[in-house]
Order: C-alpha cells, then structure tokens, then sequence
C-alpha cells in the first residue's frame, strides 16, 4: 500500500515495538507506544484549535525528545511542524513567525518566557499539556484524510545571520524517498542505537528522526555539555552502546581534533555519517586509526534538497592532503553541473552543483522571488515544465561519474590572474598537523587572500609552511590566528562573521 505520510512511520514501530525506547534525552524518555499517544492528544488539541489543515505551526526547540513528539503531534493535526530555535534573536524570531502567520506555537516549560513573547502573533500550547489532551481519533483520521503525500511535512528556515529568513518547505513524499534510500543504503535496522548530535532546527536531524521512527531503532539526544568535555562525550557514547551517529562534520572535526580518540573510543560504534561542512582527510583519518572497523560516510546536501543529494561511502584511505569526494547520487535524485551560462560543463572541469527529482523542496515559504531564482526550469529540456535547483555550490565530476566539491560560488575567486577555489588552499592548510580549523576569505578590492586558523603555529610559521605545499598564487596574504572559530547554530564555521571582522574592517 502507497505511504503517504511520514507518520506512518511512527504507527507502524509503535505497533511493532510499544514499549521500546524511540528518543530519550536527560530529563524525559518516549517509547514508541508513549510517543504516538502524546502526538494524538497534541494533534487533537492543535486540530481544535483551528480549522485549517496544511498550515505552519511553530514548535520552539531546546533539543529535547518533547521537541520531537511535539513534531509528531502537529503532523497528526494534519499541519506541517516550523522548527524555531529558542536561542534565537527575539528579532529574528518575530520575523519568521510574521512571515509563517503559524497556526499555533508550541513550547516546552523550559522555553515558557520566549513563547509568551510571541504570543501576539498566533495561539501558544504548552507540549505537555497537548500531550494530555484525550485524543479524539474520528478528528484526526478527517485531518490525515486532507494531507497528501505532496502537502509540507516541515519548514525549516536558513541560519544566515543576515537578511530575511528563508522558510525551506519539504514535503512527506520528499523525507519518504530519502529515508527509505537511506535505511537501506546505509543498513539501519531497529538494532542500531544513535547518539543525536544535531540541533532540531538544523535539517541533519531528519535522518535521525525518521530512520529512528522507520527503523523502529532508539536515539539518545546528546547533552550538549559534553562537546566541551570530549572524554564525557566518549563515555556517553559507550554507556549507551551507540551504533551510529549521523553527526555534522564539524562536530566529527572537534572530536578528532581534541585528541580523546588516542585514548578511548566508543567500542560499539559501527557507522559515522557526516554532512554540513567539507569532511577533511586529517581528521578522518584520526578516527580510522582509533576505529578502523566503522563505515565512514560523507554526504552531501543543501536543505533545499531534503537533507542530501550525493553520498560517498569512503573505502579506501585518502592522504591528509587529499579532498574528499562527496560521491554519486542518492537514489531518486539527478546531480550534474552547469556553467554560468547554464550549459553542462565538460568532465573535470568546475561547475555548479545542480538537483532535480523527488527530493526537491517545494520553495520558500511565501517569498515566490527567491523561489523563482533558486529553482528554475532545467535548461537541457524545453518540452515541459521540469524544476531543478541550483546549489550555489561549485564542484567537479570525474570520469566514473564521482562529485567532489571545491568551495561556494563565491568561494571562486580569481588572484594574480589564477582562478582559484578557496576549498583547495583550506584543505591544503588543513593537512598541517599543528591546524585544528582553517577559512580562507578573499578581498577583492584588494586582491588579498584572508587565511583565518586555530592552532598552534604561528602567522610566520604557518605562512612558511603554506609555501613549501601552495602554489605561489594560492598562498594566503595575511593570516589570522585565533584561540577559537566562530560556528553559526548549525556548526558550521561563521563565515559572515569572519568576513564582517577581517574584511569589511579591512584589517
């Protein structure tokens, strides 16, 4: 029988496995069973509220496993869940509800104050108290009856720290096709255990929530503490027993950087995926020494595209030197490059990184412009409407069809009359044993590359280095050294933040 809703997912392990742990964090567990009674009554409340179905309700994550089920509950009030991060910008935050005009906002009591806030732009419900709301399944099954398998699951909105929020709306057909590759492409059965790094309101989450719910497996959430304290994070993941984590790159970076893994070593670990950020050799290839049984995987996606569009399972040893590739394409989804002028570019040769297929967001929520600039009628077929989108990412393709990507748009940059991608000089810099992190930035005006690092050599030393190993041309100019880098929310390095400090300051 067709799936058409993602929470079939949840009903079919809840019926299979009642009382198996499905996520649990410090404070508060669900099993599968607990789970699906919660979203009912949360679901029941939520459809009560309001009559319209396929409409945004805002849920306020502090990365708890109630963020969760409370996702679930807004799916069976038959709307779509908006992630908000309670952290942000009260600024920011009253900018994405005046663009969602949310059905509702859902909150936890750790994140009361913030909800009162926002009050004056839609009605607030306290998760556990939707939690106990007696469930009214004749109404719920009416609200299902409305969604189709093409109807928003999520809106997740962009981290950038500038500009208007983007709003991505993803659809129940889209995280269906990507879950479904994924659980067997990368093995999940309901034995696996995973330890939860990503943020609710970072797209990484999905595969941990919907391979849990698929699968029928359990994710214990991380305390966040315990990437400040490598060895907690070490022993965390050993009292549990973790099997997989789906982690962003950067936070498999820290970890290897910070040395615990010469130590200690989570023993029942069999698969690390990685996604978010370029994964580097060096660091790669400190857990394979620590691990060398694990399958490491690299992946690679935009939220635009339903989390990932090419993966890269890694077989075969790469130099400290060496770029990793990001792979082929997940299944269902077509990834090819254009030129600026929107023509297919030869094998080896730089392009934009371009998606069409299943996994395609629906847009932006209500901004039809930057919809109509991102995704686009693909170029190569004239007979009928056929949207691709393009990433905004430059890579090249080999001749067995494997991606590698090299670095943003503008990221390429041309220098001393070369034209470079900054990628190459980061991974480059980053194969020195003493650089824990590294970003390049380029002015322009003044034809100078930025080199930003942590680590422990010096601008002089490092410099000296990075001319015995770079081209002439790709040397940076100017080096900065830092104690730490900054990362948005998502963990990626605060590339807008650099910039602001180094080159709009023109240091």
């Amino acid at each position: 029988m067709l799936q058409k809703n993602v929470l079939e997912y949840l009903e079919g392990s809840a019926a299979r496995f009642p009382d198996k742990l499905a996520f649990t964090d410090e404070g508060e567990s669900f099993t599968f069973g607990r789970m699906l009674a919660c979203a009912q009554g949360l679901g029941t409340a939520l459809a009560r509220l309001s009559p319209r179905h396929n409409g945004p309700v805002a849920v306020l994550v502090d990365h708890t496993a109630a963020n969760l089920t409370s996702f679930m509950g807004v799916l069976q009030s038959g709307n779509f869940y908006v992630p908000v991060d309670s952290q942000m910008p009260l600024p920011r935050m009253e900018a994405i509800l005046e663009t969602l005009d949310p059905v509702a906002l859902v909150y936890t009591e750790g994140t009361k104050e913030t909800a009162q806030a926002m009050a004056k732009f839609c009605p607030i419900l306290e998760a556990h108290q939707g939690f106990a709301h007696p469930a009214d399944p004749a109404l719920l099954v009416r609200r299902r009856a409305q969604v189709l398998d093409i109807d928003p699951v999520y809106a997740i909105f962009t981290s950038g720290s500038t500009g208007t929020p983007k709003g991505i709306v993803i659809c129940h057909r889209s995280v269906i096709d990507f879950v479904e590759w994924m659980a067997e492409a990368c093995e999940f059965t309901e034995q696996d255990i995973m330890g939860n790094q990503a943020p609710f309101y970072f797209d990484l989450s999905v595969k941990d929530i919907y391979l849990t719910l698929k699968c029928g497996a359990t994710t214990h959430i991380i305390p966040k503490k315990d990437f400040l304290f490598p060895t907690l994070l070490i022993d965390f993941l050993e009292e549990k027993k973790v099997t997989a984590l789906v982690w962003a790159t950067s936070a498999f970076h820290l970890v290897a950087n910070s040395g615990i893994l010469e130590k200690k070593a989570p023993s029942h670990l069999r698969t690390a995926i990685l996604g978010g950020e370029a994964l580097q050799a060096k660091q790669l290839n400190i857990w394979k020494k620590a691990l060398p049984n694990v399958q490491y995987t690299n992946l690679y996606g935009p939220t635009e595209v339903t989390v990932d569009c090419t993966w890269y399972p890694i077989h075969r040893d790469f130099a400290d030197t060496e770029m990793i590739p990001i792979g082929t394409a997940c299944a269902n989804k077509e990834v090819f490059l254009l030129s600026d002028k929107l023509e297919p570019v030869p094998v080896g040769q730089p392009g934009e990184i371009c998606v069409r297929g299943m996994g395609l967001a629906r847009g932006y929520f209500a901004q039809w412009d930057k919809t109509n600039q991102a995704f686009i009628q693909d170029p190569r077929n004239p007979n009928y409407p056929d949207i691709i989108y393009r990433t905004g990412d430059i890579a090249t393709m080999d001749e067995n069809g494997v991606f590698t990507f090299l670095t943003r748009r503008d990221g390429q940059i041309k220098h001393m009359g070369y034209r470079i991608e900054l990628g190459e000089i980061e991974t480059a810099l980053n194969s020195i044993p003493s650089i824990k992190e590294v970003a390049c930035l380029f002015d322009r005006d003044r034809d100078r590359i930025h080199c930003v690092y942590t680590g422990g050599e010096d601008s002089k030393a490092l410099a000296k280095t990075a001319r015995s190993i770079l081209p002439r041309y790709m040397v940076p100019n100017i080096y900065h050294q830092l104690d730490e880098m900054p990362h948005n929310p998502n963990g990626k390095i605060d590339r807008p933040k650099l910039r602001e400090e180094f080159l709009n300051g023109k240091n």
